[in-house]
């Protein structure tokens, strides 16, 4: 099949090239990012890969459906980039990585949380200058701290036993509660609760329309004073301006973030000899209890080998006629 694949980047070309070794579609890589202004290259393709930040709303899938495309293949978990019920009415077969890597996106979520509380960014920038003093480095054992995870999929499932491993307590909150998270040894929690006895909250939950903001003014104000937050899912989940009042004020100790709301305009990109014009951000940035990264948890080579397999495979399922394994159905 001819798949336009949008958002490329040079690690993306890479292991895609390897998974087509064995599946043997024709790729067309676009570094450009899937929207209204670039749907028309991908007419007389047959699918569409397409990543987090890429837009695929109705009047895309319009376009696309016009251009000849009947898939959209997602290299990526989260599909909120994506109007389903547009895609179901116009024919068009939308999939999804649904399991690739958890190991890849928690680990990178502890190691937020720990630079974040040793001060490991602030330290790191001292040293070079030849600054070895420890003021303002101090952070707190982990061993006996109350962590609440926020979402318990496979991603948060082992991001709690992690934790876990550390000494802490694990509580946890999800409208679908999951076995597996309490026999690990944690255990679910009410929401206020969760406020008021975590020191450390890690979100782990899809972006829908129940979990927009999730963190906002009123879930702050009622958390316990000094906590810190840690979202690696998805940007939307977190009131940006309600996090920096939050920040300003003590009420939350600290803040790291690989996904942030407005994004799109940012991420993956190289913006470094430019002025960035999102304000928001860079009032976010400019705190010393603040690191952000550039959504990269899912990076590392056993998850990104698998996302492109994965895909690829879904691609290829569609073009034989089999059932779709990774097919996601409008609600």
């Amino acid at each position: 099949m001819k798949v336009a694949v949008f958002s490329a980047k040079p690690y993306d070309r890479e292991f895609l090239d390897k998974a087509n070794a064995v599946e043997g579609h024709h790729l067309k890589y676009f570094d450009d990012p899937l929207d209204l202004e670039t749907v028309d290259i991908a007419a007389g393709h047959d699918a569409v890969c397409i990543f987090v930040n890429d837009t695929a709303d109705a009047q895309v899938l319009d376009a696309l459906k016009r251009g000849g495309t009947s898939l959209v293949a997602l290299r990526c978990t989260g599909f909120n980039n994506v109007d389903l019920k547009a895609a179901e009415r116009l024919g068009i077969k939308v999939v999804r990585v649904v399991d690739y890597s958890p190991n890849s996106v928690a680990e990178h979520a502890v190691a937020l949380l720990l630079a974040i509380n040793r001060r490991i960014h602030r330290a790191y920038n001292r040293t070079r200058d030849s600054n070895f003093a420890l003021d303002g480095l101090m952070g707190f054992d982990l061993y006996g701290k109350t962590v609440a995870v926020v979402g318990t999929g496979k991603i948060g499932r082992v991001f709690a036993r992690i934790m876990l491993g550390f000494g802490c307590n694990v509580i946890g909150f999800d409208k679908f509660p999951s076995p597996e998270f309490e026999a690990l040894g944690a255990r679910y929690a009410l929401p206020d609760e969760i406020g008021t006895s975590a020191d450390i909250i890690s979100l782990h939950c899809p972006l829908t329309p129940d979990t927009y903001h999730i963190v906002n003014a009123d879930s702050l104000s009622r958390a316990k004073r000094g906590a810190l937050l840690v979202n690696t899912s998805r940007g939307g989940l977190v009131d940006t301006e309600a996090v920096i009042e939050a920040l300003k004020s003590g009420q939350l100790g600290g803040l790291a973030l690989d996904v942030y709301e407005q994004e799109a305009d940012v991420f993956f990109r190289d913006l470094s000899g430019t002025i960035i014009a999102d304000d928001v951000l860079q009032r976010l940035v400019s705190f010393p209890n603040v690191i952000v990264t550039g959504h990269q948890a899912f990076l590392t080579r056993e998850a990104v080998t698998t996302i492109c397999q994965t895909t690829l495979q879904s691609v290829t399922e569609f073009e034989t006629g089999k059932p779709l394994s990774n097919e996601i159905a409008s609600s």
